[in-house]
């Protein structure tokens, strides 16, 4: 059941990051403050399709 969801940057729009996530427990999007190289700061990252 766990699939694997890329994260982009919301400022950039950068693809930076990917991890995995349950969807049966979190159907909705994942949302997290990483660190985007480009920024060089921590900004919000969504999950993409």
């Amino acid at each position: 059941m766990r699939v694997k969801v890329t994260l982009a940057c919301t400022e950039t729009g950068d693809r930076n990051y990917i991890t995995t996530k349950n969807k049966r427990t979190h159907p909705e999007r994942l949302e997290l403050r990483k660190y985007s190289p480009r920024l060089r700061r921590y900004t919000l990252h969504r999950e993409t399709k």
